[in-house]
């Protein structure tokens, strides 16, 4: 099965290095989340992989060859690294025939991918007009033309609509149950927490995470409890006082971090107070990275 295998990446330019000494890999048959603040050198490690940047020191390999070693590229890797690169111009069809026919591959590829990503009828018009959901769209055909084993997403679903989000998302896991090894960048965390079941996480150009979703949100990811009470005001005072720290949440319910559900348990009955809901929640992905990365972010804001 083909795999992404970096190795001691490293890259320089002049004074500044923008990727230092990186490794991991990206397994077949999984969706992996390449994750990092802006500045991280998400995007730079993505162009050494395939191939638009040299190392200054290391290896990002394919199947185990460099992108240049590759004999058919396409068949072998597909990318979206910017959903503009598109002569605006030349047809949607076109557009992928032209791709087809450089890289030595089938002419019936170009109607495959076009059904596969639901493209059949804008297949005559120019991507000049299309929505940026359907730029993503004709990026993504273009990357699976050759039918590759290893597939690369660079912020695929940044200014989409709820239902674009949605179809990338499924598609990429789509592509992973088929035994894919896909490496997806995000900023947006909700939809990474859905989609991707692996994690690599960089922070100023060096590995901070390799790990599994639920490794990762367990390790790095304080979770909270969910409590509701006929008399929150009162609870959350002796909540307070034995430790917790507490939030209002929703509906009058309280939200404790700090105390387990079994140790709020025990306080209630021990101070008689009636509990209607006691539920512990799993740590949200932004909370976790937010926490894992907050010495590796470049720029930061006031605190509201």
């Amino acid at each position: 099965m083909t795999r992404i295998a970096v190795r001691g990446l490293t890259k320089r330019y002049g004074p500044d290095t923008v990727v230092d000494d990186l490794s991991f890999t990206v397994e077949p048959g999984q969706v992996t989340g390449f994750l990092g603040p802006n500045g991280s050198g998400k995007s730079t490690t993505m162009k050494m992989i395939m191939g638009l940047a040299e190392p200054t020191r290391g290896t990002a390999t394919i199947g185990g060859r460099r992108y240049r070693d590759l004999r058919m590229p396409l068949a072998e890797v597909g990318a979206l690294l910017d959903a503009g690169a598109v002569h605006g111009s030349r047809k949607a069809r076109d557009h992928l025939l032209a791709l087809a026919v450089s890289n030595g591959l089938p002419a019936r590829r170009v109607d495959e991918v076009l059904a596969r990503t639901g493209l059949e009828s804008v297949a005559g018009k120019r991507p000049g007009g299309f929505s940026l959901g359907m730029r993503q769209r004709l990026g993504i055909s273009a990357a699976l033309l050759g039918d590759p084993g290893v597939l690369i997403f660079d912020e695929p679903v940044n200014g989409l609509d709820p239902e674009g989000i949605r179809w990338i998302r499924d598609f990429m896991r789509s592509l992973a149950g088929e035994g894919r090894a896909v490496l997806v960048s995000s900023h947006l965390m909700s939809e990474m927490a859905r989609t991707a079941d692996h994690l690599v996480v960089i922070g100023r150009g060096r590995l901070i995470a390799d790990t599994g979703m639920g490794e990762f949100l367990r390790a790095n990811g304080e979770g909270t409890v969910l409590v509701r009470t006929p008399e929150p005001g009162a609870f959350a005072l002796r909540l307070t006082a034995a430790g917790a720290t507490v939030r209002d949440g929703s509906e009058s319910s309280l939200v404790v971090s700090g105390m387990s559900g079994e140790e709020i348990g025990r306080l209630a009955a021990y101070h008689g107070v009636v509990l209607s809901e006691l539920s512990p929640q799993q740590p949200s992905l932004e909370d976790a990275f937010m926490e894992l990365t907050k010495d590796a972010v470049e720029y930061q804001g006031a605190a509201a």
